[in-house]
């Protein structure tokens, strides 16, 4: 652990809480490190030297209260906790910003590996990179299977339209970027437009399930799923569709966006698919509409990065390539379309 404390989080004022809310759970002075790779909500590994524990927080700076809302990670974690999903146990949730300045929430620590690209399971073989992958999507099972009224999420979202309302907040993220000529991505838009397929019964879903947002354990089994952040109460494919895509071959040299199909033993996504349909007994005979919905869904958010990156509004390196990615996404979103 570092040992100045990291912007964000004060040890001291965080033990202080602690102590008030949870006493007898810290047993000496804590420190604390930014754990890195997460998208937008910071998340800190905190230890008193004898117990770890994890914080999330929203970034620094002002945010959007909705874009980050500790309150609602808190409660979907709460849910599912007494689940078969496997998520950290949720400790505390303290919404005054006089702490932290930001609501945050304290929760075990999970020991496991976030599995990022092909070069990390490697090392797995074959055999255990096979049984991580087919492990992803039984608990994506898992997780569709859950009855929100039944764990008190009856109101986490609003199903009705959901894919409609998806795919025209999704447009209007488009046109809040646009600043140059994007082949294609308007026929991607109004393709996905007149082939809204019928959803299945709402479930909670997770809204980026993949790979690197679960903890691996050294048994190969999935220990947490993680970044709840987008979670609601909408169409469970829409989760499938974002796995399937993140499980198509992207070979793209040097590229930011890394999927992890290349790996030998990973198994094909018409596989995936079909293990989920087996387990839980959905029709699964839409999915290109949902994958391709992701690649659309993807270009989008990469051609806000790309319009910031343009306007000198990114930090850190990496961004020079993500403009050239949106066209082969979009592209992908087509082709998915086109050959069903």
């Amino acid at each position: 652990m570092s040992a100045s404390p990291p912007p964000g989080l004060d040890p001291e004022k965080l033990r202080g809480r602690l102590d008030r809310d949870r006493p007898g759970l810290v047993e000496g002075p804590l420190s604390a490190r930014l754990i890195e790779g997460g998208r937008s909500n910071l998340t800190y590994a905190v230890t008193d030297g004898a117990h770890d524990w994890v914080v999330r927080r929203p970034p620094l700076g002002h945010v959007l209260a909705t874009a980050h809302d500790m309150k609602r990670e808190f409660r979907v974690i709460s849910a599912l906790h007494p689940t078969a999903v496997p998520v950290p146990e949720p400790l505390l949730l303290c919404e005054d910003p006089d702490v932290l300045g930001a609501p945050f929430y304290l929760m075990e620590y999970v020991t496991g590996t976030p599995y990022r690209t092909a070069e990390q399971l490697a090392p797995l073989g074959p055999g255990r990179t096979r049984a991580a992958l087919l492990g992803l999507v039984d608990t994506l099972v898992e997780l569709h299977a859950v009855d929100p009224a039944a764990v008190g999420l009856a109101g986490f979202g609003r199903p009705e339209g959901f894919l409609d309302r998806q795919l025209r907040r999704w447009g209007k993220q488009l046109d809040a970027s646009r600043n140059r000529e994007l082949a294609g991505v308007d026929e991607l838009h109004a393709a996905l437009g007149r082939s809204l397929p019928h959803s299945p019964a709402p479930t909670v879903i997770h809204g980026d399930y993949r790979l690197d947002n679960v903890l691996i354990g050294d048994d190969d089994r999935i220990k947490a799923v993680l970044d709840w952040e987008m979670s609601t109460l909408g169409d469970p494919l829409t989760d499938l569709g974002l796995l399937v895509m993140y499980s198509a071959p992207l070979e793209i040299t040097g590229s930011p966006i890394s999927t992890t199909a290349g790996a030998a033993g990973h198994p094909a996504p018409a596989e995936l698919v079909e293990r989920y349909a087996a387990g839980s007994g959905r029709d699964t005979s839409a999915i290109a509409w949902y994958t391709a919905f992701a690649w659309f869904k993807l270009a989008v958010i990469l051609e806000g990065i790309h319009y910031r990156y343009t306007l000198g509004q990114t930090v850190g390196g990496g961004f020079e390539r993500i403009g050239e990615l949106v066209p082969v996404f979009i592209e992908h979103g087509l082709t998915t379309l086109q050959e069903g």
